[in-house]
């Protein structure tokens, strides 16, 4: 399957390519006309995403409950597939149950309770389309990764190019799954954030937590 253009803040927001709603009812961004949208986009072996992240999505639905506001989770997996994966999404929204470096991570700072999370997440979470990589790398997408990791690459000397070029090849050649949301809309990891407003235009495309995402949806409610 060929991908096309990365989404671009400004740019209506292409539905996401869910595998699964694994916790709440099933939706998608162009069912909810008329509703601001905040995505949060994580990995179940993803410290940041549980310490910051996460928290911060569910302080943004607690301050706008009753609003026209949509607040989900989606996991997703770029790397570490054996613990990013459907299996331990399940555990996580059963139980609690973190794993990997978020589980080391959380217990060091004392972040856990018996090993499970303090905090539920009361939003919809889903799981991101993530399949068996059988295509060839392409040279757009190449670019594609190019552009999104190196801001700075057209100013860049030949060589350095080109070697640059060349392992980002070398990654994807490598790469055993592809995630289908992730890519299409071009993350540098995560945590990342999509906010979308009542139109369907993505406004926002965020790396990282400590983002006052409070202050970003506020606006587009009101408009």
């Amino acid at each position: 399957m060929e991908r096309g253009p990365m989404s671009a803040v400004d740019q209506p927001a292409p539905n996401l390519d869910i595998a699964e709603w694994v916790q709440g009812p099933s939706s998608n961004i162009d069912q909810e006309r008329g509703n601001v949208i905040l995505i949060e986009v994580f990995q179940v072996n993803c410290p940041g995403c549980f310490l910051g992240g996460i928290p911060e999505s569910i302080q943004t639905y607690l301050t706008f409950k009753g609003q026209p506001l949509k607040v989900w989770g989606m996991a997703t997996a770029f790397e570490d597939y054996g613990l990013n994966n459907l299996e331990n999404l399940r555990k996580l929204l059963d139980t609690g149950e973190v794993v990997g470096q978020t589980l080391k991570y959380m217990m060091e700072q004392n972040q856990l309770s018996m090993g499970r999370l303090q905090y539920f997440i009361p939003f919809p979470v889903a799981w991101d389309n993530v399949v068996k990589r059988s295509r060839k790398t392409t040279d757009e997408e190449v670019m594609n990764f190019v552009h999104r990791d190196f801001a700075d690459f057209d100013v860049l000397t030949q060589p350095t190019q080109e070697s640059i070029k060349q392992q980002v090849r070398s990654y994807l050649d490598q790469k055993e799954f592809d995630a289908r949301t992730f890519d299409q809309y071009g993350f540098r990891g995560t945590p990342s954030t999509l906010i979308i407003d009542k139109k369907g235009i993505l406004r926002h495309k965020l790396f990282g937590s400590g983002l006052n995402l409070e202050s970003l949806v506020e606006p587009l409610l009101k408009e």
